[in-house]
């Protein structure tokens, strides 16, 4: 995508143009040398995946669950109207 203004955006472009080739030596080299990747797990995350590891969860309920979800059945009016509630009590 080339943004040319504020006013003016055009659309996705073929992979094989409208650009023009260039040599390999133009092309800017990265190294990555001497960085680490690192994973940092929130609290709350880590305590899920305490729980889970010690069998606190409910296995049946995770089911049932993913039984309702599949089939389409898990969202139903009601618990919607229970959730928008929920969240205009939280903002208000």
């Amino acid at each position: 995508m080339q943004i040319q203004s504020s006013s003016h955006v055009h659309g996705a472009h073929a992979l094989q143009g409208p650009y023009s080739a260039r040599s390999q030596a133009a092309r800017p080299q990265f190294s990555v040398t001497g960085m680490d990747d690192q994973l940092d797990i929130s609290a709350a995350a880590q305590a899920a995946i305490e729980q889970a590891e010690m069998g606190d969860v409910r296995t049946d309920l995770v089911a049932r669950i993913k039984n309702e979800i599949a089939a389409g059945t898990y969202e139903t009016a009601d618990k919607l109207d229970a959730a928008l509630e929920r969240l205009l009590d939280d903002v208000a």
